[in-house]
């Protein structure tokens, strides 16, 4: 079940993402006078298709990892007389340039009004309150305070983990002072706080920015009671309830679900003495843990029950909120970060700062779309919007195959008043083309050493 609603998460993302690309491009042809033969969403054999009144057949196909518009094109068959005036090699540069642009652009676009409906709507979030600083960490050296908000790094605002986390992003690799803002108390002023970063390296498939420089986030206590007991599981059977409180374990104080996890997942098969408090009782009950082979081969004991998640003070709880007016410049705001944050991600891995193993593939994707899209309409929206952003960053990239590397060769045309020839243009298809599968492949081989 977990399978096929990851793999329909996928298919959605990615049908989603793909059709509003290929509409920028559909759109702007039309308008520019060129006619579309084909739309299709997804490569491969046609599962569906149907002509429209102007003559374009939209398709949707059995490869779910691109889609493509056809254009009419003297380049690629023979165009009757009476239709060269609607082929795409026919059109000006300008034109050709504005049409191959619509498709990441568009992306780009979706991602300000994905972004726009949710400040309007409302996100909610809680307080950057830090929980504990590490000892030999960048912060402990700086003096950061436990139990204080951080409000803004090197001047830009944070009203969520996220925003700092992304904020701190931007300066991995970095060798600088970097002020970290703190409020003690809602009624204080900001003091600053200086992270001393030397040539700063974060492992970010392993840690976040924020674990990097030493601070863990502020985290109500997750008390080992009970909000669901599975029926026929070992809880369940033992008599264990939904509500019950464990307060031991074969006579050890438990007082963190955590903990108590770890102790279930070390005792497969052996009896364990619970010491239960329910409606203000206290009772021993006897709970043998299930055997469970997990796909890596290691055996760990299972009981069968949630736990109860405990509520965020309502202090620490945020909504951002903004009107019709205000949510446009906080999306574009929100848009333009991601853009830069993308950017700089891809530079500072071809310079060797981040590690190639954060490259990302349809793996990855697909199990990140179905989390997200379990977590809630919010996150799923969030996520397809940082997802148009680095397809059409990444479409716009000067790399011959993609949108990027046709605007390069038509910016040529515009300055020297004649097409790149025929001879560049196919040597930069073969060029772009091997790099595009080499990341491609690489970018699966990190998907599968995440399995």
């Amino acid at each position: 079940m977990d399978f096929l609603h990851t793999v329909a998460s996928l298919i959605v993302t990615l049908g989603i993402l793909v059709t509003i690309h290929e509409w920028g491009h559909f759109w702007v042809a039309r308008r520019c006078g060129v006619k579309v033969l084909r739309f299709s969403v997804g490569f491969g054999k046609a599962l569906w298709s149907q002509r429209g009144k102007d003559g374009t057949e939209y398709v949707v196909a059995a490869i779910p990892l691109g889609g493509y518009v056809k254009m009419l094109d003297e380049r690629e068959g023979e165009v009757p007389e009476a239709l060269k005036s609607q082929a795409f090699n026919r059109k000006s540069v300008y034109q050709r340039f504005a049409i191959v642009a619509a498709g990441p652009l568009v992306n780009l676009i979706f991602a300000v009004i994905a972004y726009w409906a949710m400040f309007l709507s409302g996100v909610s979030t809680v307080a950057p309150i830090i929980g504990g600083v590490d000892s030999a960490s960048i912060a402990a050296r700086a003096g950061v305070p436990v139990s204080a908000e951080i409000v803004s790094i090197d001047g830009r605002d944070t009203r969520s983990w996220q925003e700092v986390n992304l904020a701190l992003a931007a300066h991995v690799g970095e060798s600088k002072q970097l002020d970290l803002g703190v409020k003690t108390s809602a009624s204080a002023e900001p003091r600053n706080y200086v992270l001393s970063l030397e040539n700063w390296r974060v492992d970010l498939e392993n840690e976040s920015p924020l674990a990097a420089v030493g601070i863990s986030p502020y985290r109500p206590v997750v008390k080992p009671q009970f909000a669901r007991v599975v029926d026929g599981g070992s809880a369940s059977l033992a008599g264990i309830r939904a509500g019950d409180l464990v307060m031991a374990v074969d006579g050890q104080p438990v007082q963190e679900w955590a903990a108590f996890v770890e102790i279930i997942k070390a005792s497969a098969g052996k009896p364990l003495s619970f010491l239960v408090l329910r409606d203000g009782r206290e009772l021993d009950i006897i709970v043998t843990p299930a055997s469970h082979r997990r796909d890596d081969g290691v055996t760990v004991g299972l009981i069968g029950a949630e736990v109860q998640l405990p509520e965020w003070p309502q202090e620490m709880q945020r909504e951002l909120r903004y009107g019709p007016v205000d949510a446009v410049a906080e999306a574009v705001g929100k848009t333009w970060s991601m853009i830069t944050l993308t950017l700089d991600s891809i530079w500072k891995m071809i310079e060797g700062v981040i590690s190639v193993k954060n490259l990302s593939g349809p793996i990855t994707i697909a199990k990140v779309a179905g989390a997200s899209a379990a977590s809630g309409l919010e996150d799923f929206i969030s996520f397809l919007a940082y997802l148009s952003i680095s397809l059409g960053v990444l479409n716009l990239l000067p790399i011959p195959v993609l949108d990027g590397g046709h605007l390069v060769y038509y910016l040529v045309e515009m300055v020297t008043g004649k097409p790149v020839s025929e001879r560049v243009q196919i040597m930069g298809f073969k060029i772009g083309a091997a790099i595009l599968f080499s990341l491609m492949s690489l970018a699966l081989i990190n998907d599968f050493m995440r399995l």
